[in-house]
């Protein structure tokens, strides 16, 4: 399972993270809410590394290295394990071949980082909320579906996002779903709330008969 969960984020970090004209370390998407300030590197990062890549028919695509790749599961598997109050998820950068963990503050999962990464470059960035409490959040939210459904809210989508910024709610009606879960939630409730139509299944025409 959690070996299916790395290669799901490989495949969208070769996506997001590879795309020309990418932000640099520093610089914040400004798209996105932004996540307390505050990080750090392991030892890894001081050495540079030419970008992995593999041959999918014609396509030469981005690749993440076996090293880097087996140090993302296991701080994937032990924050979720052992540290998910600070853990909060990961992406992988396969244009500077290196990986980005969020984290509530923790000397303890800090160390876990420094000594799962091996000599892989890991960047360390701090995040709001851990996979424990996004978990909670995004199971009564889900479990809430029906009260929304007959108070007339429609909720296209519900996950808790890799930087521990919170749960995203997909809703077509922003205004009407923030004031109502401000009302039930309270002001302190960890959901980000971004417009966002249902979720439509694919068209797939039926095979044609020889």
């Amino acid at each position: 399972m959690y070996r299916e969960r790395v290669v799901r984020l490989l495949l969208a970090g070769a996506l997001v993270m590879t795309a020309p004209g990418c932000a640099s370390d520093d610089d914040a998407d400004p798209s996105q809410p932004a996540g307390p300030a505050g990080g750090w590197r392991t030892a890894g990062c001081e050495f540079s590394r030419p970008p992995h890549f593999t041959t999918l028919g014609s396509r030469r695509l981005p690749a993440t290295p076996p090293r880097l790749a087996a140090a993302m599961e296991r701080i994937d598997r032990g924050g979720r394990e052992r540290f998910a109050d600070s853990f909060a998820g990961l992406e992988v950068d396969q244009a500077r071949v290196r990986a980005i963990v969020y984290r509530v503050p923790s000397e303890a999962f800090d160390a876990f980082i420094r000594s799962s990464a091996e000599d892989s470059c890991i960047v360390v960035r701090n995040a709001a909320h851990g996979v424990a409490e996004l978990t909670e959040w995004h199971d009564r939210v889900v479990a809430d579906l029906p009260y929304w459904s007959a108070q007339g809210i429609q909720i296209a989508t519900v996950g808790s996002r890799h930087d521990g910024a919170g749960v995203e709610i997909g809703t077509l009606d922003l205004e009407k779903t923030r004031r109502a879960f401000h009302s039930r939630y309270g002001d302190g409730a960890p959901l980000v709330l971004v417009e966002e139509g249902p979720v439509r299944p694919l068209k797939v025409d039926p095979p044609r008969l020889p």
